[in-house]
């Protein structure tokens, strides 16, 4: 269930999870405006993007599709081309005919932030160039985009993975190293999780590498079942943590029934399908301990930015997992993973990241 506007696989609007956006592009991309008062050369220490090399079309050799740089656009000392492109790169380096430049980082008229304007194409013969714009904060630690904020950086993903290789909790599949690691943020009640449930039972056997977690978010202001479903799910993962899917399956199928006259029953209806005692799991449930791991694990949630469930870290790079296409999810995990330096487990899900393009550095 989506309760706030969320990046895809980037930022909101400004970075999409396919290049179908540089394909509908209108006209020719316009010049990067100048900043009022800004200095007309760029800082020693900043280099502009350098003339993009042709790009190879099977027979064909495409020709550079984007402006000439202009080193005028480049007033702010930081951050650099090099930082920019790697974090484009950990963006939408899993495309291979997303092509790209670096035309502007400029200086604000707020201290030490940031503009940075990126020229979007694609390897398609013809294709339009398409104009986007996000800022960098002083820290140079996140990047603003519309009302989207995320992090920033050469490895952008990097301390989210350490956070929730650290903190998250909830049952796990797959092997037990947390080197190539996904975690799954969804909510019991949610019609968008159950869903996703058969995308996740298909990554689970397409990534034999990998430690998959389910990460309870209760959406309590919309599914009043929620939080006490998430709870009886704690209970149960407790006593035997291969029983959490089959309660949290029985859960999803019977959704419906999770009403405040029927809720109760329902639960517990579940954890007997897990084999386990249901007074047992619901007195567990009532229990400030249990309480607090669930609050745990919602305020995990919201202090990452999770705000729609459901929602899978791939290690540490979000991504929704409603409305992208399974090949290019898969895609998408393997090519973090490549980056990251941890095998799969699965050799037809491979993906090379030395030879994603890397334009204008």
């Amino acid at each position: 269930m989506k309760i706030s506007s969320w990046m895809l696989a980037g930022l909101a609007t400004v970075f999409s999870v396919t290049a179908a956006g540089a394909q509908t592009g209108t006209g020719a991309a316009p010049t990067p405006a100048q900043p009022a008062g800004a200095a007309q050369t760029a800082p020693a220490a900043q280099k502009a993007a350098a003339p993009l090399q042709l790009q190879s079309l099977g027979q064909q050799t495409k020709a550079d599709p984007f402006p000439p740089v202009n080193q005028k656009y480049f007033t702010a000392a930081s951050p650099s081309v090099d930082t920019v492109n790697a974090f484009l790169k950990a963006l939408w380096g899993y495309d291979s005919n997303r092509i790209w430049r670096v035309e502007a980082i400029q200086t604000t008229a707020a201290p030490n932030v940031s503009k940075v304007v990126v020229f979007v194409s694609d390897k398609t013969p013809n294709a339009k160039v398409q104009p986007t714009a996000f800022f960098v904060t002083p820290d140079g630690k996140h990047a603003v985009a519309g009302d989207a904020v995320v992090p920033f950086g050469d490895k952008p993903f990097a301390d989210l993975r350490k956070v929730l290789q650290a903190r998250a909790d909830g049952a796990t599949r797959g092997v037990a190293s947390k080197d190539f690691m996904l975690v799954e943020f969804a909510d019991l009640q949610c019609p968008h999780c159950k869903e996703a449930q058969s995308t996740m039972e298909q990554l689970v056997k397409d990534f034999p590498n990998a430690h998959v977690v389910y990460q309870s978010f209760p959406l309590v202001d919309l599914h009043p079942f929620a939080y006490k479903a998430a709870a009886y799910g704690y209970c149960v993962q407790k006593q035997k943590n291969d029983a959490y899917f089959v309660y949290s399956a029985a859960v999803f199928d019977t959704q419906d029934a999770l009403t405040p006259e029927t809720g109760d029953e329902t639960l517990k209806a579940a954890v007997t399908k897990a084999g386990l005692d249901p007074a047992a799991v619901a007195t567990c449930a009532a229990t400030q301990a249990t309480k607090d791991q669930v609050d745990a694990s919602i305020k995990l949630a919201q202090e990452i930015q999770v705000d729609q469930t459901p929602m899978l870290a791939v290690n540490g790079h979000l991504l929704p997992l409603s409305g992208i296409p399974y090949e290019t999810l898969k895609t998408i995990i393997s090519y973090q993973a490549a980056s990251d330096g941890v095998s799969t487990g699965s050799p037809a899900a491979s993906v090379s990241t030395s030879t994603q393009p890397t334009l204008g550095k």
